[in-house]
């Protein structure tokens, strides 16, 4: 199985919306920063996605989802290590996610939980935080 990643353009928002709608993702705030996404393909198929929202020395990962029939087959790993490349490049020093169902996965990579007030004010105040995920999601941080 050959994936092959790369940089999202604006092009690509259909199929990453159709994507997210698939993996009951939210869409709020995730086209504004379709230029911070790593999509995965095989051949000329989307199979995966994941976004950055850069908030300053914080990033949000964000949309992070793959195909159903590609589940645990590494794809998501690949795409959560190169934004977090990505992020680092970018010169930040923490990204947070926050998640309904998939906090166990992110331990792999080292994020851990915190409470909801102690994530960055800038990362409180964006799209995905105020209303795309519900108060009771996860939030988990992790120091680049």
């Amino acid at each position: 199985m050959k994936i092959h990643l790369r940089q999202a353009n604006a092009e690509d928002w259909p199929q990453v919306a159709a994507l997210l709608q698939a993996a009951q993702l939210p869409l709020a705030g995730a086209q504004a920063h379709l230029p911070h996404f790593v999509l995965a393909f095989q051949q000329e198929a989307l199979v995966g996605c994941a976004g950055l929202e850069p908030y300053g020395e914080s990033g949000l990962l964000r949309s992070v989802a793959v195909r159903e029939a590609l589940r645990g087959a590494g794809v998501g790993g690949r795409l959560v290590r190169e934004v977090l490349q990505a992020a680092r490049a970018g010169g930040m020093r923490r990204v947070l996610l926050l998640t309904e169902t998939a906090a166990n996965y992110f331990l792999r990579f080292g994020f851990q939980t915190i409470p909801r007030a102690q994530a960055p004010e800038a990362i409180k105040a964006s799209v995905e935080f105020t209303t795309a995920c519900p108060d009771s999601a996860t939030v988990m941080i992790l120091a680049l």
